[in-house]
Formats: structure tokens, sequence, C-alpha cells
């Protein structure tokens, strides 16, 4: 199958920690299939995986925009098209903070918006549990079947003979599906790297191949946390390819340049909705229940459009879509975005877990821990016939022309999107495209 017929999503996060040799267990469990080409022992807290809280569901999402919009707008101040996983950044610290105490744990909370740890483990596992729950055979509107692929999983690499508390253990066990796969970073720091990378290849069907580089990790590291999410799907109702030529596309500064404009002559679009200043649109993936939203701002409004999603309102954007038959005309576009996320965390008030004085005894009480670095990265592509994109987030801890009777949309100058899914609105990839050129 060509690789533009599908959607394929993907969200992996790492947590590095270097510690001291508590806890330590032995057997199988949790957290996905054992790397291949290694004997590498699985080790997981004996507790069945719990389906969520979906109660939660809703505080969790509206964290996820609330927090993914700030860090958009934090990242938003460099010129240029931007994409980042609010899901993937949001899963990515909920790991590291189960494995926080104190004003570190206090301080991580606050990327959910205040919500305690415990309530934000069951909303993400019912989300989890949900988006899971999409994969399989699906029925596009014009009634053939294909296959929607979605997976989810985390799992942690271990120190041998190293000692981790039970309740994080057994946390993350019960919430997150995941276990311990026991590597010896301190004596084959190599082996363990590509263990990793191994677990990790798998899990994005080879799309990010070396998720830690030689130098990312050395032999004081004690754990890794690695989270994947993976999503592979057409769209519901693709472009039509021939109608597919160049046209003008005015970028933020008025100059017009040429660049392929996709449409079709049906609707590809299955909602619609328009605002003061603003006009959106939604395209389903295969099977309705994941789509991407496209919000074109009016000339002279972009930044003010933009600045409703950095405060957390692109949800709004998804709640004022109706049901609508949309003739859709939008530029091709592929670019990647790499983002360090220390500094915007810092700037919503996420300070001590990158200091010394950082808490992360929940997991050891052995060393001092502090949150290194947080690295982010997007690659997306859109064409007639889907879209492919990838997204990393790794969490560093160490010591310290339509017919009349449609509605019609032409895309032809800078605009936003979301990823999600129709149900909860989770914002699986949230971005900007000033210059369809990349």
């Amino acid at each position: 199958m060509h690789r533009r017929d599908l959607l394929k999503l993907l969200s992996l996060s790492t947590l590095a920690v270097t510690a001291a040799p508590l806890l330590a267990a032995c057997g199988s469990g949790p957290g996905g299939r054992t790397p291949s080409g290694g004997d590498v022992e699985l080790v997981a807290a004996d507790v069945a995986r719990s389906t969520g809280d979906p109660a939660a569901v809703p505080s969790v999402v509206a964290a996820m925009h609330a927090t993914g919009g700030a860090l958009y707008g934090s990242l938003a101040e460099e010129p240029g098209n931007l994409t980042i996983s609010p899901y993937s950044v949001s899963a990515a610290l909920a790991l590291a903070a189960n494995g926080a105490k104190g004003t570190t744990l206090d301080q991580l909370e606050l990327v959910f918006g205040g919500t305690d740890i415990e309530t934000v483990n069951g909303g993400l596992n019912a989300l989890t549990t949900h988006l899971e729950s999409l994969a399989g055979e699906v029925t596009k509107s014009e009634g053939t079947t294909t296959e929607l692929v979605l997976d989810a999983a985390n799992a942690l690499f271990g120190q041998r003979g190293f000692a981790w508390g039970a309740p994080f253990l057994e946390t993350l066990a019960a919430s997150y599906g995941a276990g311990v796969h026991v590597v010896d970073w301190s004596g084959a720091t190599e082996a363990a790297r590509q263990a990793v990378n191994a677990w990790t290849a798998e899990q994005t069907r080879d799309k990010i191949p070396e998720i830690l580089a030689p130098d990312s990790v050395g032999p004081d590291t004690r754990l890794v946390l690695v989270n994947t999410l993976y999503l592979k799907a057409p769209w519901d109702r693709p472009f039509d390819r021939g109608r597919t030529k160049d046209g003008a596309f005015t970028l933020l500064d008025d100059t017009e340049v040429d660049v392929p404009l996709m449409t079709s002559s049906d609707p590809v679009g299955d909602a619609y909705a328009a605002g003061a200043g603003w006009t959106a649109a939604r395209l389903a993936y295969a099977g309705g229940e994941v789509a991407m939203t496209i919000v074109v701002p009016d000339p002279g409004r972009f930044e003010q459009v933009e600045q409703d999603v950095v405060s957390g309102q692109a949800g709004t954007y998804l709640d004022a879509l109706r049901p609508e038959q949309v003739v859709v005309t939008l530029p091709s576009w592929t670019f990647r975005s790499h983002s360090p996320l220390v500094g915007p965390l810092r700037d919503l008030g996420v300070v001590v877990p990158f200091t010394p004085a950082a808490d992360l005894s929940a997991m050891t009480g052995d060393d001092t821990l502090s949150i290194g670095a947080v690295e982010h990265e997007v690659f997306i592509a859109v064409d007639e016939q889907g879209t492919e994109a990838t997204a990393a987030t790794a969490v560093v801890a160490g010591v310290t022309s339509a017919p009349p009777a449609y509605t019609t949309l032409v895309v032809d100058r800078p605009f936003l999107f979301v990823v999600h899914d129709v149900e909860h609105g989770i914002p699986l990839f949230l971005g900007r495209v000033v210059d369809p050129r990349g």
C-alpha cells in the first residue's frame, strides 16, 4: 500500500533517569512486546490494567488543550510552520509525575491544570482505552471497508538489580500498562540503548528507529521510560489527485507563492463552522472517529485567531462545528518541528523538576534526580489520500470550485489545524501552516 494512502500518527516519549540502586520484581506483565534481538527480562507489578475513569476525561482533555496551547504559544514566537502533540507531551509528563513528590509533583500537576495525578491517571487511561477501541476494520462513508490502526504502549527499561518503589510500579501497570525491561545501563550502556531503540522501532513500525542517540544516555542512567502512540488511516473521502494543481497561497507578509492545491468535485469535509474572523472545516479519516479540523483566519486576523489556540481555546473551534458537506481546497504540505520544551514548561510554572531541588523519590530514594531535558519532535505530511505524521517527546531526568449546493472553503492563506478524535476532541496534533512549501 502506498504510504500516502494512510494516516500515520505516531507519538512517543522517553524518560531517562540516572540514579543509584528500592523494590525489585520479576516475571512478566504489561508494557508491550519484549524487544526482539536480545534476552531482555520483563518485570512488572502483578496488577491488572484498569479501564480508567471516564469521569476524569473532560478535565484531562481540557488540560491538554490548555497546556498544548501554552506550549504552542511559547514555540510560536519563532517564525515558520509549527506542530506539537499535546497528547504525547501530557502522557510523558504524567509518567514523570507518578515518580514525583512534594513541590516537584505539585508543579508537574500544573501541566494538568492542577488536577491531582491520580485523577490524571484515570483520565489518561480512559482516553487510551477509547483511542484503542477505534482501531480495526472501519467503514468509509461510501460503503467500503478499510483498516485503522491505533496502538498505545509504555515501557520502562531499568537497571539490572535496581529496586523501584512498589506504588510507582503498581501505578504504571494499572494505569499505563507498563512493565520494566531489565537491562544493564552501568555495565553495557550501548546494549541497553539498542534495546530501547529496538522496542521503540517495533512499536512505531520502524518510523522512529532511534529514539535514543548514542550520547543521550550513559553508565549513570538507571531508567528509561518510553511511551508510543501510533495511528494509521486513510481519509474517509480523499481528494481527487487528478484535480490537484498549483495555485496562489498568500503568506503572512502578503507575498504570493505557488503551491500544490488539492480539491475534489465532491465534498471532502463533513462539518463546518464560521465565526468572527475565521472559518473552519472538519475532514474525517476512515471510520469517522478521527479527524483533522482546519481553521482558516480571515486576512489580517491570523494572530488574533492563533491567540485563541495559545489560550487553550482550540477546543471551542471543534465544539462550533456542525454537520455540513464542504468542498475544500487545501494545500499539501510536509514539514518537521523540533522543540525543546524545558523553557516553555518553566514559563508555565514547572520549575523545580528541572533543578537539584527536584524530588523524584517515588521512583527511587537512593539519589537526588531531576529532569534535564524535554525534547519534542513532530513530522507531518498531508496529501490527497491522507496524512503521515510522527511525534516524539523525550523527558530526560538525571542526577542532578464546487457545486453551489455545497459550502466551500478555499485554504489559500496561513491556517491552523488540529488532529483529534471526534467524540472527546483529544488534541493528538496541533499546529499551523504559514508556508506549505515547508
